[in-house]
């Protein structure tokens, strides 16, 4: 009789799904043509430790498989009782249909808005997600502005190598903090230090000899000084909070470490019947597999003048100013990729809540030995971004300040840099995915990225379509 390994133990399926389908359904998903995913609870442990490279190609298998299954009754797909909101909520009136296009679920699988070019891609207009303003605000069923921001799909290929770039920052920003603290202190003055790492400035902090801190200076970071590098406005610190937030927005599949009776009081908190939907083995799976996805690279496509023109493009993408934002490179100190990670809150797994996290040696992927590295032996990230938010608009070009509502605090018009890698691959553009090409996307910049924007839109249209013909060598090979 197959069952699942859960964290709490071995739990036979009829028992989880007794309550909902009754006994003869739960015989049935014991048959082998049993419409539910075998990848859930195929892992019965948490991984802990190195992991070699066959313990990780295992994980990372499991991991692919729940990303591409399309989740059924019998794994718990649907929340009747729940709402889409990170925090665990309760709708207002229960839900009768499983899908529902604005707040969810919305989607069968991961793969189903995650597919361009391939699996872990990004997605068409038509796999947009609306996302709500606040933690709980999420019971709603329009498309009206007021109640949602509408949202593209953003690919997740180097999303490991991004997460490490964001812990390496956040890290070196709190040091700056605690030393000027310390100097403060023991001088008895005021410290005003610069937030810069990576090359990457932050605005200041300035530090008084109390022990207070004053934030009033900072630039495209939160006051806690952690780079959050996922989704549009820079909100989600990691690959593990992303996941199990899209788990239930998207799908109604609970995790345990946040939904589970440990913080909600009940084992099946959204109403469906199933208790123990997605353990943190499950979701350390899906990471490790996110984590390791390859990069994008550069490829010229084999057409007569097009190496010619993206080499003039490149050149002007630096003289434009473009790279001020989308720089081409962020150094990396370390490949090894630890799960749970350091900066994650309540209700997403962090390392100071397991006995020994997992590490997975992102340098042990075969695309991993094409990284460029420095003089240093540090890995150059071709990610084309800064991890840092920035005003989008202005007041004569307010094209990307289209949003009604702000999101974890950050205003409306503000926009974390889009990583540029895997332009090529990943139209359309936009936070929305509402503009068809990369010379409209590029001319819908304002505020922060006006002086690009205006040297670009005043050079010679040889000019401008060089620079397109470097941006669609950043692609994304499967």
């Amino acid at each position: 009789m197959n069952s699942r390994n859960r964290m709490a133990g071995v739990t036979s399926l009829a028992v989880i799904l007794g309550l909902q389908i009754g006994w003869a359904s739960a015989v049935l998903a014991d048959e082998p043509w049993a419409e539910r995913t075998r990848a859930l609870g195929a892992i019965g442990e948490m991984p802990t430790g190195v992991l070699s490279k066959a313990e990780l190609d295992s994980l990372r298998t499991t991991g692919e498989a729940l990303f591409g299954a399309n989740f059924t009754p019998l794994d718990g797909v649907g929340r009747p009782q729940a709402t889409q909101a990170i925090d665990p909520t309760r709708r207002k009136h229960p839900r009768e249909q499983v899908f529902f296009r604005t707040a969810g679920p919305d989607a069968g699988s991961c793969g189903a808005c995650h597919n361009q070019p391939a699996l872990g891609g990004a997605g068409d207009f038509v796999t947009n997600v609306f996302a709500s303003e606040g933690f709980e605000s999420a019971d709603f069923d329009s498309l009206d502005p007021q109640f949602s921001s509408e949202r593209g799909t953003n690919h997740l290929f180097g999303a490991g190598l991004v997460e490490l770039l964001a812990r390496e920052m956040s890290h070196e920003l709190q040091s700056i903090r605690a030393e000027a603290l310390a100097q403060a202190r023991a001088e008895e003055a005021v410290v005003r230090r610069k937030l810069e790492t990576k090359g990457v400035e932050f605005g200041f902090i300035t530090a008084e000899p109390d022990g207070s801190v004053n934030l009033d200076d900072l630039d495209g970071v939160d006051t806690d000084l952690v780079i959050r590098p996922f989704s549009q406005k820079g909100v989600m610190t990691s690959l593990r909070q992303f996941t199990i937030n899209a788990m239930n927005q998207h799908h109604g599949m609970q995790s345990d470490e946040r939904f589970g009776a440990r913080w909600t009081g009940s084992a099946d908190f959204d109403g469906d019947g199933v208790s123990g939907e997605m353990s943190a083995v499950d979701v350390s799976a899906l990471v490790a597999w996110q984590a390791t996805l390859q990069v994008p690279v550069r490829k010229v496509p084999d057409v007569d003048g097009w190496a010619g023109a993206a080499a003039r493009g490149e050149a002007s993408f630096t003289d434009f100013g473009c790279t001020v934002c989308h720089r081409p490179a962020l150094p990396l100190q370390s490949l090894s990729f630890a799960d749970p990670g350091p900066f994650d809150l309540a209700g997403t797994l962090n390392d100071r809540q397991v006995e020994e996290t997992a590490i997975y040696d992102v340098g042990l992927m075969d695309w991993a030995a094409a990284l460029p590295r420095d003089e240093q032996g540090r890995v150059l990230v071709p990610l084309f971004g800064d991890l840092k938010r920035h005003v989008m608009t202005d007041n004569q070009i307010d094209a990307l300040g289209n949003e009604l509502l702000s999101q974890r605090f950050v205003d409306r018009n503000i926009f974390q840099t889009a990583e540029l890698w895997g332009v090529g691959s990943t139209g359309p553009y936009g936070h929305r995915n509402d503009f068809s090409s990369l010379n409209d996307i590029i001319l819908a910049h304002g505020g922060d990225g006006r002086a690009a924007r205006d040297a670009y839109a005043a050079a010679a249209d040889a000019d401008k379509s060089a620079l397109i013909a470097f941006l669609k060598t950043l692609v994304i090979i499967p």
